[in-house]
């Protein structure tokens, strides 16, 4: 079974800079992961989406690629079922013209 989050957005406080620890800014997460549906036992979508938000909310990442893994961390250790998973982590507006994103995929042997 594969679900995806889309588009999941969010203030945080995420970055290097003085005012980016300061202030939080909007992070949009998209997040895909397969795992094993079990006749009735699902992984409930809404939980994923809300460990995903606190875990970002609450480390108060400074590098895009360390919340990125650390998402990885967490949602393998909360949820053992996923045998693949799939990240994106963008920033809307940290740049004038343009979103930076950055997206990793993982895979988990039976």
């Amino acid at each position: 079974m594969t679900v995806a989050i889309r588009n999941f957005r969010f203030p945080v406080i995420i970055g290097l800079l003085d005012f980016e620890r300061e202030t939080e800014q909007e992070i949009v997460v998209d997040l895909e992961f397969d795992y094993d549906y079990r006749d009735g036992d699902y992984l409930d979508y809404a939980e994923v989406a809300e460990t995903v938000r606190d875990d970002l909310r609450r480390n108060r990442y400074e590098l895009l690629e360390e919340a990125l893994l650390g998402l990885k961390t967490t949602l393998r250790a909360r949820y053992p079922r996923i045998r693949r998973l799939a990240c994106t982590l963008t920033k809307p507006h940290i740049l004038p013209h343009a979103e930076v994103s950055l997206s990793m995929e993982w895979s988990y042997g039976e």
